[in-house]
């Protein structure tokens, strides 16, 4: 099987100066119901697509209804799992690399709960969906998990996980902007290829902001103090560092 098809997607995922990967998801699943800030989708796209991500990452129904007029500019990955409301501990199996192919993503995404009482049936799916990604010259290339709390921790996670790409989930909302960027930075200072941030971009007040100082940090390896300067440039104001998210 050739490798061509997986190294040109995985390719254009990255960004071609830093070769990191700064994801925007908004796949965010059903039981969590419906969020602050994913309640008008396309608005929301053309704000996060103003800043620049690297990829966005969404489920089969808005990519194929709202993602469209960002076709070249931001690369997609189709998440192809959910949750239930009903069945929290349980990834459901919902696309297929047939549909991620159909839509022209560049990826395609399936969650999986360790410890969970479904864990042997979602396994199951991961390995099936990596059969059929083999097929389509995809495959387990990058992994995205929680961050440890400090760039020394989290190295380990990164060398124990090669030769797969790490990546830094965002996780719960945090605090401050100050929060939402040092956690990119220490993922980045220990080596992760990138972050995949949801709640902490697009919960923010200043989602275009956010991702131009998250930008600053993971592809041109600045300081938080620094990307918090160009925030506060950004907005003509002097409290970026300080600045709350949305409540949830």
């Amino acid at each position: 099987m050739s490798t061509l098809g997986k190294a040109v997607r995985i390719e254009r995922l990255k960004n071609s100066g830093s070769g990191r990967i700064l994801t925007v998801a908004l796949d965010h699943a059903p039981s969590y119901g419906l969020l602050k800030g994913l309640e008008d989708i396309r608005g929301l796209l053309e704000r996060v697509a103003a800043g620049g991500p690297d990829a966005v990452m969404l489920m089969k129904g808005p990519a194929e209804r709202c993602f469209q007029p960002y076709a070249g500019r931001v690369a997609l990955i189709l998440k192809c799992s959910t949750l239930s409301p009903f069945h929290p501990e349980h990834d459901v199996w919902l696309s297929s690399v047939e549909d991620a192919v159909r839509l022209g993503a560049d990826a395609i995404s399936m969650a999986i709960t360790i410890g969970s009482t479904q864990q042997p049936r979602i396994l199951a799916n991961l390995a099936a969906l990596v059969r059929e990604a083999e097929k389509a010259a995809m495959g387990v290339d990058i992994v995205k998990t929680f961050y440890t709390g400090s760039s020394e921790s989290f190295a380990e996670v990164v060398a124990r996980a090669a030769p797969a790409l790490v990546v830094a989930a965002g996780g719960p909302r945090l605090n401050t902007e100050a929060d939402v960027l040092t956690m990119a930075h220490g993922a980045v200072e220990a080596g992760a290829a990138g972050i995949t941030f949801g709640r902490n971009i697009w919960q923010s007040e200043r989602v275009f902001q956010t991702i131009r100082a998250l930008k600053l940090v993971v592809h041109g390896n600045r300081s938080v103090e620094e990307a918090l300067d160009s925030m506060r440039e950004q907005v003509g104001g002097t409290t970026g560092g300080a600045a709350k998210v949305r409540p949830a």
